[in-house]
C-alpha cells in the first residue's frame, strides 16, 4: 500500500512519514524537520610554514642571481625555475589568504627569474 502526497501527488511507500519528492509531511500533525547547516570555518594559517615558503621561494628563484654573482659564467641560472613550484602550489589553494601569498611569491619569483636571465644574457 502506498501513501499519496496531497501537495504534489507523488506516491510514497507506506512507512514514509514525509513525501520523498517535496518533503511535505504525509501524517497529520507531523512537523517538518528543521535542518541546521553549519558553515565550516577556514583553517588557520600556520605563519611559520608560510615564512618557510617565502624563504624557499626567494632562495630558489633568486638562487640563479647568487650563482651568477659567484661564478660569473655558470649555466646554473636555470636553477631559478624551481622557484615557481611553491607559488603555483599555493595559488591552487581554496583558502583566499594562502592564494594571496602564492600570488605575492609568484611575483617575487618572476622578478628573480627575469634578473637571472638578464644577467645570463649580458
Amino acid at each position: 500500500m502506498t501513501r499519496k502526497c496531497n501537495n504534489c501527488g507523488f506516491e510514497n511507500q507506506d512507512d514514509y512519514d514525509y513525501c520523498a519528492k517535496c518533503g511535505i509531511p504525509l501524517v497529520e500533525g507531523a512537523q517538518p524537520r528543521q535542518f541546521y547547516v553549519y558553515k565550516s570555518q577556514a583553517p588557520k594559517i600556520n605563519k611559520r610554514n608560510l615564512i618557510i615558503t617565502y624563504i624557499a621561494t626567494i632562495f630558489l628563484s633568486w638562487g640563479g642571481v647568487l650563482l651568477w654573482l659567484i661564478s660569473k659564467s655558470s649555466g646554473f641560472t636555470m636553477f631559478t625555475f624551481f622557484g615557481f613550484f611553491l607559488p603555483f602550489y599555493l595559488i591552487q589553494s581554496k583558502h583566499p589568504q594562502i592564494r594571496k601569498h602564492g600570488i605575492i611569491q609568484l611575483v617575487i619569483s618572476m622578478l628573480g627569474v627575469a634578473l637571472s636571465f638578464y644577467l645570463l644574457i649580458h
